[in-house]
């Protein structure tokens, strides 16, 4: 059951995965946000659909990402489904328990029927809900816009284009722009400092990894770290290429690898397989549990995620808030 429930979490996150840009020293990110293009972004979806600016009243999410975003602007008086899994902010749980909210089942396993009977004149979807469930409910006549983010601009260009479909998006700049300073702050803290070659393991029956191009990699760049896999998206590698990576920190998710109130099951397998005993990052006592909620939503907290990151690769002192 407990790999099931995994390669659900899983296929989901696979789908999802100031006008003078930042400038960079030598040997750090070379990520550029330019504030301007993301703020005047093209008004379509990834899927090629019209931002809808009808100032929706009831609007269903059906993503944690989105259900993020919504909050985050000021639109959560009109949210009235979300998913299983959808649990931040807080007032999120509250409000299903209320029931205020109403569960519309799983991130790729929606339930139709309800979504139809909350009446909603907008979803928030991403290509993880699957395409055949966004044109079901776009065939019945419902705005639907869906998002694939793949870096942290893109994300940051989904919280615009969520503000200007729901009416809120001076809200969404400034959630933008919180999202910018803080990335900014960490790479002025980390400065010089020399880049730590990192592995980011989702799962370990196979190993999962996360490869470049994906938003969990930039992450982990712009808190000064190095990927030790080059290939793009998430892949299953050998133990073998584990150990010819050797980095020298590992980053697991929490709990399952997608979240969840589970014991932290990838990073107990790392320090107990004896096979891993010799990379460096174990024989330095160098693996850290970073919660899944941050690292793997496509949502204004990947900023925070950076945060938590550089922390670990330079030290608590090294960067503060």
């Amino acid at each position: 059951m407990r790999r099931v429930l995994f390669a659900v979490l899983f296929l989901s996150l696979f789908f999802t995965l100031c006008t003078q840009p930042v400038q960079v020293e030598k040997d750090q990110p070379t990520l550029q946000l330019n504030l301007s293009e993301i703020f005047n972004a093209t008004p379509v979806d990834d899927t090629g659909y019209k931002i809808p600016l009808d100032n929706p009243r009831r609007i269903v999410s059906l993503a944690p990402s989105n259900t993020e975003i919504l909050f985050a602007i000021g639109a959560e008086d009109r949210v009235v489904g979300v998913t299983d899994y959808c649990n931040y902010p807080p007032e999120v749980l509250e409000k299903k328990k209320s029931g205020v909210l109403v569960s519309v089942g799983g991130y790729s396993t929606v339930n139709v029927e309800r979504v139809l009977a909350l009446k909603p004149d907008l979803v928030v979807a991403t290509y993880g809900n699957g395409l055949d469930t966004i044109e079901a409910l776009r065939n019945f006549g419902i705005d639907v816009i869906a998002f694939d983010p793949k870096t942290i601009e893109d994300v940051m260009k989904d919280i615009i284009l969520i503000g200007k479909a729901t009416g809120k998006y001076d809200q969404a700049k400034e959630v933008v722009k919180e999202m910018y300073s803080k990335i900014e702050r960490v790479r002025k803290e980390i400065a010089g400092k020399k880049k730590v070659r990192v592995a980011h393991i989702l799962w370990h029956d196979p190993v999962w990894v996360s490869g470049k191009n994906t938003f969990i990699s930039e992450v982990i760049e712009l808190a000064g770290g190095e990927n030790v896999f080059d290939f793009d998206g998430w892949r299953i590698v050998s133990i073998e290429d584990l150990l010819r990576a050797n980095p020298d920190v590992i980053i697991v998710s929490s709990g399952s690898g997608m979240g969840g109130n589970e014991k932290n099951i990838v990073y107990e397998w790392i320090m107990s397989d004896s096979r891993l005993r010799n990379i460096n990052a174990v024989e330095n006592g160098r693996v850290y549990v970073v919660d899944a909620d941050i690292i793997s939503r496509p949502s204004y907290r990947l900023a925070d995620a950076v945060e938590v990151i550089a922390k670990l690769l330079h030290g608590d002192n090294e960067v503060k808030k």
